[in-house]
């Protein structure tokens, strides 16, 4: 409940807050060291990790409520937890919103694709009817406060991309009036548009898909974010992409005979200090006993 309300008060707060996406609890303890006040976890970097497979529906919500919880538990910040389409109709999801908070989400993403899903800058998106994606929300809603919980609910549409603009601005006003704190249209194609999004229901915060490397969507600096009116950026590849490339260079050179260049990877001690071998062993110092043999 406390990580609830860091992520309120952070969309209270001036400014675009960025967040980037990770896939394991490694890469968000990472976020966390570099000064990020939150994260979210990218269900496309996680399809990619745990399976080498597309983001197009193979991975469950079972796989990627397990994932979830480690990473959650792994950090302080906030944590937003990519829930896909909720993994079925408005029953499904209410499931899958109460297992995203006792798993230790501050906030949860919901879009409205039918099954299943694609990647939202890929192609072959389709969405469920407008009728229907309202009604999930509603559910998600219903899902909170039985549940006795504040999550953020972030309703996103790929409504642009299927059907038009003008669809995916109806959609959002519509989420927001059926509750959604937080509103999100993927692969917008024009700063242009990304402001239309903006000046829909001013008094909920939007969120921005910086894919990286080739999306749809233009990639803007945080500060041009905020002159468009947006209070989230989020950055779903750039960790995933980062790992894959420096995978196949160490893997070429050690094909080579070689190791990866000291320039290339931390050193062990770094490695070391980065997963808490020092703060174990500082642990360990206050249980330590007189004897270290057994009797």
């Amino acid at each position: 409940m406390e990580k609830v309300k860091v992520l309120r008060r952070l969309l209270e707060t001036p400014g675009v807050h960025q967040g980037p996406a990770c896939f394991d609890a490694l890469g968000a303890k990472l976020i966390e060291s570099a000064g990020f006040p939150y994260c979210i976890t990218s269900g496309f970097s996680i399809a990619a990790s745990r399976l080498a497979l597309p983001d197009t529906g193979f991975i469950s919500y079972g796989e990627m409520l397990e994932q979830g919880q480690l990473i959650t538990q792994a950090v302080s910040i906030p944590v937003i937890g990519d829930a896909d389409n909720g993994y079925g109709n408005a029953m499904n999801l209410k499931r899958t919103v109460k297992g995203f908070i006792a798993a230790g989400f501050a906030g949860i993403i919901l879009e409205d694709q039918i099954a299943p899903k694609a990647c939202g800058h890929t192609r072959g998106r389709k969405v469920i009817p407008r009728e229907e994606g309202v009604m999930k929300i509603r559910a998600a809603v219903d899902a909170r406060r039985e549940s006795g919980s504040d999550i953020v609910i972030v309703a996103r549409t790929d409504a642009r991309q299927a059907v038009s603009l003008e669809e995916a601005l109806t959609r959002c006003k519509a989420y927001g009036d059926a509750g959604a704190d937080v509103l999100f249209i993927d692969a917008l194609a024009s700063v242009q548009e990304m402001k239309a999004l903006c000046q829909l229901s001013p008094h909920l915060p939007k969120l921005a898909n910086m894919l990286e490397g080739g999306g749809k969507t233009p990639i803007l600096s945080p500060q041009e974010l905020e002159d468009v009116g947006y209070k989230l950026a989020i950055y779903p590849i750039s960790l995933i992409g980062v790992c894959i490339r420096a995978m196949q260079d160490a893997l070429t050179a050690i094909k080579g005979g070689a190791v990866p260049p000291p320039g290339s990877m931390p050193s062990f001690e770094e490695i070391k200090d980065i997963v808490g071998f020092n703060s174990y062993y500082k642990e360990e110092e206050r249980y330590a006993t007189s004897t270290n043999h057994q009797p």
